[in-house]
């Protein structure tokens, strides 16, 4: 079970810092993302983790730079650090969890297998 939460409303060039909080024991063996999805849209990449850094990070091209995407095994956590946020980054975010990934199927949404409840940002203009 993956629970999201930190969102909220900011002004542009503010930041947010998303939390996803994860039950089970097998935590540090999944690779852990975020998506985001705009009203009447589907969900789309927005960063994903390995089961630790070294493994891999990766990042939509829309926030390489300004996001930061971590993980706290030992606290089944997850959190993504947005920096310098834009307008168009209001959307609501999702966690999501899959213990199976190719690289290839990290930025499809189809292909995880668990998903958190999405938590709302709204940066103002």
């Amino acid at each position: 079970q993956l629970q999201a939460s930190g969102g909220g409303l900011v002004q542009a060039g503010g930041s947010l810092r998303l939390s996803c909080a994860a039950s089970g024991r097998s935590f540090s063996t999944y690779t852990m993302g975020w998506f985001r999805q705009y009203p009447g849209k589907e969900r789309e990449f927005v960063a994903a983790i390995r089961r630790n850094a070294n493994a891999g990070i990766y990042y939509a091209d829309s926030v390489k730079g300004r996001f930061i995407i971590s993980r706290d095994n030992a606290k089944n956590a997850v959190y993504l650090q947005m920096n310098s946020l834009f307008p168009e980054d209001t959307a609501v975010y999702f966690c999501a969890a899959d213990s199976r990934l190719i690289l290839s199927s990290i930025r499809e949404p189809n292909d995880w297998d668990y998903w958190g409840q999405g938590t709302q940002v709204t940066v103002s203009s």
